[in-house]
């Protein structure tokens, strides 16, 4: 294919670096995706996002990259935007363990953000495969929402080999209870309910729980062995940023929080998959799905503010072209806005909202001014043929500022997005 003259329009040179795919269901033949090939190379961790939670056409187009890049290109591991400490029961479920039925009983709990179907591929896949795919979680616990996933685990361990500290983790689990919801749009307002003394108590505990982990690890490690001590102090730390994260949105809701205050979160989750990269050894590529905004290599900007350093930024810094970055965002159609409800399932309700055209000098803009449908354009190749481009994308029914050939290798777009069907969520 020729290359765009230099007075081409960016829309052109999107086109020239695009290609069409040919189905959108789960199961569909994979010959439409080996242009991923190209853009994914020998890179060992390869991000798929979505610029909303609850999409049917994503949550599609993500089952199909993961199969094509487990299948086809040895990828070994689905590292998802769920909780580290809730990771491991499903990863001992996709590996053949328990019945079929118990999945639903594992996720009756959580946020639906679109894990079942791939941890049930993966279960399939396996049965049969020579080399199984692993499950990996690398987020906080219930999604901000609660420390006691990870505390609960963290206090049986310290049963076994620090039983004098046990006061300290239980009381910690006390003023952890007094708050716990299913996700952080539940738990922070309750947070910030809780008598100063409280917050302040429990910061404090945390902090000389992680202390001491690290202080007296040659007694932990005489006392058990080292694979069951990193898993713990990596839950521990999962509890730390979490608790920081509380600080932070409630500094963020009252307008006084300090610049990007709640990139905690987002580095925990870099640390994870960084952390599982080791744990599964040499040869492991792993696919890590979760929201546009967590996996882009730039800062996370709005109105001209920046509110967050995401996992993507600290990944590409940590792993360099070993990080490829896959957005995927729709031109028209249905969003889920989320809206902050404590009376809902989980603690924000979702609304189906209208997409409006897409904004002027937005990627979305772009695939339609280039009369794109269902495709993927490499980035990589647009920008070898000019400079500039768009400098946001879609972020729900809004925009998230940042320029999208730095942020991301690639995007694929879908022309219309549904939202799914959540039940009484």
């Amino acid at each position: 294919m020729p290359a765009p003259s230099p007075h081409a329009t960016f829309a052109d040179r999107l086109g020239s670096a695009a290609v069409a795919l040919d189905h959108l269901a789960p199961e569909a033949p994979l010959d439409d995706l080996e242009p991923l090939r190209g853009i994914v190379g020998d890179a060992r961790v390869v991000a798929i996002g979505e610029n909303s939670h609850f999409i049917t056409e994503f949550s599609h187009l993500r089952q199909r990259v993961l199969r094509f890049l487990a299948e086809r290109c040895g990828f070994t591991v689905l590292a998802f935007e769920y909780g580290f400490s809730e990771g491991f029961p499903l990863d001992d479920w996709a590996q053949g363990k328990g019945t079929d039925d118990e999945l639903s009983a594992h996720l009756a709990e959580t946020i639906p953000v679109g894990v079942e179907e791939p941890l049930r591929w993966m279960r399939r896949h396996n049965a049969t495969a020579g080399a199984p795919v692993r499950f990996a979680g690398i987020d906080v616990p219930a999604a901000g929402g609660s420390l006691l996933p990870a505390l609960a685990p963290v206090a049986d361990y310290l049963r076994r080999v620090d039983p004098e500290i046990l006061p300290v983790v239980e009381e910690a689990v006390r003023i952890a209870e007094s708050f716990a919801g299913p996700s952080a749009a539940a738990a922070a307002p309750a947070w910030t309910r809780l008598a100063a003394a409280e917050q302040d108590a429990l910061s404090a505990l945390l902090v000389r729980l992680l202390i001491r982990f690290r202080a007296v690890a040659p007694l932990y490690l005489s006392r058990g062995d080292r694979h069951e001590y990193d898993i713990a102090l990596r839950r521990l730390e999962a509890a730390c940023h979490a608790d920081y994260g509380f600080r932070a949105m409630a500094g963020l809701y009252a307008d006084s929080g300090l610049t990007a205050d709640t990139s905690a979160r987002d580095v925990y989750m870099a640390g994870s998959v960084q952390w599982h990269l080791k744990r599964f050894g040499p040869g492991t590529r792993i696919v890590l799905a979760s929201h546009n905004a967590h996996i882009q290599k730039t800062p996370v900007s709005f109105d001209g503010h920046l509110t967050g350093l995401p996992m993507g930024q600290h990944l590409r810094d940590a792993l360099g072209d070993d990080y490829v970055a896959l957005a995927l965002t729709s031109v028209a159609g249905h969003t889920a806005d989320m809206r902050p409800d404590e009376s809902a399932r989980f603690g924000f309700a979702v609304d189906a909202t209208p997409l409006q055209p897409p904004e002027p000098n937005s990627i979305e803009a772009a695939f339609a001014d280039a009369g794109l449908g269902l495709s993927i354009a490499d980035l990589n190749r647009v920008r070898a043929r000019g400079s500039g481009g768009p400098d946001r994308i879609r972020i729900q029914s809004a925009y998230l500022e940042t320029p999208v050939l730095d942020a991301f290798d690639a995007v694929i777009t879908t022309p219309t997005s549904t939202v799914a069907d959540l039940g009484d969520t």
